[in-house]
């Protein structure tokens, strides 16, 4: 990548560290919380990293050719894992490399060319568990939980900016159950938007798609492709990515 590029990620990297430094005062409480929060639903595990960086970022050099920007919902329960500190390295990730894998003609390698990131780098077994944190934790986790997505949305949209402006990266939303409605992400949703409004031209390349939990991505493009007579899947991803865009967020008419 160009040195302009690799200094986009440095400063990205070292943005969210300092995030993640910032709500390192909560950690006791928040482990308190996802503890009571998975009980009900979701096999005991370790819960050892409350919020978490992924460490995947610091092993990317000016070398390698970062393609593509994945934004996931937050880090699950091997994410936090204290032997993995990394994003999208559970199940969803195997499916995700997977089908990069199976479709070379992307020309994606999952674990290369992707730079994988959060909407909150707030751990929770589910993302759902994010609503208890936020309804029964102190006022300081609420205000962390919406905080943490504000300032991830205007990294990631000032990163992808400046990609793309180098390479034309682009940008996979995965997961957009919760960036709709009542959803959980609405913050994130809202202020990335905003973010992009005076980049038109970047906006055309930001996707959205089902999450690679339990095959919906993958479900999801068969079926868009089957009932469109695409083969391509190139050409289906785009159709397919621009129209769940669409579907989530407002026309921005006046970036047309």
């Amino acid at each position: 990548m160009t040195h302009t590029a690799f200094s986009a990620i440095q400063d990205y990297r070292a943005a969210v560290a300092s995030l993640v430094n910032r709500y390192a005062p909560l950690s006791a409480e928040l482990v308190q919380l996802t503890s009571q929060a998975s009980k009900d639903d979701t096999p005991p595990y370790s819960h050892d990293t409350p919020v978490v960086y992924n460490t995947a970022w610091d092993g990317i050099t000016e070398e390698d050719d970062i393609k593509l920007i994945v934004v996931g919902d937050n880090p699950g329960k091997e994410e936090q894992l204290v032997s993995r500190r990394a994003y999208l390295v559970g199940q969803s990730g195997r499916v995700a490399e997977g089908f990069f894998r199976r479709n070379p003609a992307l020309g994606v390698d999952f674990r290369r060319n992707a730079l994988i990131t959060n909407k909150t780098p707030i751990h929770t077994a589910k993302t759902k568990h994010l609503r208890y944190l936020s309804a029964s934790g102190s006022p300081d986790i609420a205000e962390a939980i919406q905080e943490s997505q504000l300032e991830m949305a205007r990294l990631t949209a000032r990163l992808h900016q400046r990609l793309f402006a180098e390479g034309g990266t682009r940008l996979y939303m995965v997961g957009y159950a919760e960036l709709k409605g009542k959803g959980i992400f609405i913050p994130y949703r809202d202020e990335l938007v905003r973010c992009y409004q005076p980049c038109p031209e970047t906006w055309e390349h930001v996707l959205a798609f089902q999450h690679f939990s339990m095959n919906r991505f993958l479900v999801d493009l068969k079926q868009y492709m089957e009932e469109n007579g695409q083969a391509d899947t190139a050409a289906a991803l785009d159709a397919l990515g621009r129209r769940h865009r669409d579907e989530i967020w407002i026309r921005l008419a006046s970036m047309q």
